[in-house]
């Protein structure tokens, strides 16, 4: 198995994809990585065994970076030595199975939709972003891809999030829209029109509407939502997490710290859900959380792996083909 890294992207830079490179190929012994970046940064944080670098892991060089303030408009043009526009166009050319990447977020669509191309009748690309809940964990898209979605964009997030759900639970998925109430009437137009055409679509296990304090009880396995709406949400919990978490070690710090809250703890890590995937494009690509930390950026390393053991855009494709 063979994924590219950015090893670039994000606040940490190589400080960060590096060391977490190393950590998932101690983890995952038929792993395969690329990273691609400046070698004069990546190569003194790497092990002085070259056997190892050799058959595990490369170096693919570029000192071009795209920062966190470029517009995602002008990388086709000026971003194509970056070292996320060449980490893309490994997985384009099928000499990675798929790539991971913190950097500037509309610049990785961008750079998806021109290189890797989205899912014939997929008309946008979504993010989805995985959540805790009090059972299982549940799919929240789209989280920032698409800050305003049609009816039927929100239909073909539903129908894509149902299949990625399916593929790594191996059960039905169930699938309802966020909304600020669960009546028919409420919602906006867009959001009350898809949520008749998933009525009216027996290949998607479609519940109704759910209010964002059901996000977390497990009422649904795939939650969906405009890219603004989505954004908002995972950010705001994510936030809540590290509230919780910081009491927690006040905790620790005053002597109180059982095992049961450390267990606490690290189930409700944010960093235990980094790593966003886009679906909708042929190949996979997941989107590593900017201020990531090593652990959350091992975290997006091994989604971009569940993605490729269960050929999860080859998937879409097929059952879009057969659905929309």
């Amino acid at each position: 198995m063979h994924i590219a890294i950015d090893a670039m992207g994000g606040e940490g830079g190589v400080n960060l994809t590096v060391p977490a490179a190393l950590q998932a190929l101690q983890m995952f012994p038929e792993l395969l990585l690329t990273l691609v970046g400046n070698e004069d940064q990546i190569g003194p944080l790497l092990p002085r065994n070259p056997q190892f670098q050799t058959l595990r892991l490369s170096i693919l060089n570029t000192p071009d970076v795209i920062s966190e303030t470029d517009k995602p408009g002008n990388v086709i043009r000026n971003g194509k030595n970056s070292s996320m526009y060449m980490a893309a166009g490994l997985l384009r050319r099928g000499e990675a199975q798929a790539m991971v990447s913190a950097g500037n977020t509309g610049a990785l669509i961008m750079i998806g939709r021109h290189l890797i191309k989205t899912i014939t009748g997929i008309q946008k690309p979504a993010i989805v972003a995985t959540i805790p809940g009090t059972s299982r964990q549940s799919y929240l898209l789209d989280v920032g891809a698409n800050l305003d979605c049609t009816a039927e964009q929100l239909f073909q997030f539903a129908v894509m999030g149902s299949i990625l759900a399916k593929s790594l639970t191996a059960s039905e998925a169930r699938v309802g829209l966020l909304n600020i109430g669960v009546e028919n009437h409420k919602g906006t137009d867009e959001v009350r029109r898809a949520a008749k055409i998933l009525s009216e679509c027996s290949a998607v296990n479609f519940i109704g509407f759910i209010e964002a304090n059901e996000l977390f009880e497990g009422v649904a396995d795939v939650v969906v939502c405009d890219g603004f709406i989505g954004n908002v949400t995972i950010k705001s919990s994510a936030g809540v997490a590290n509230v919780v978490n910081k009491l927690l070690a006040e905790q620790l710090v005053s002597g109180r710290y059982t095992e049961a809250m450390t267990a606490f703890g690290a189930q409700i890590n944010p960093q235990r859900f980094n790593g966003a995937s886009l679906l909708g494009l042929q190949g996979s690509i997941v989107k590593s959380h900017g201020n990531a930390t090593v652990e959350g950026f091992v975290y997006a390393i091994q989604q971009a792996i569940r993605e490729v053991e269960n050929n999860v855009p080859q998937l879409i494709a097929e059952n879009v083909a057969a659905i929309i």
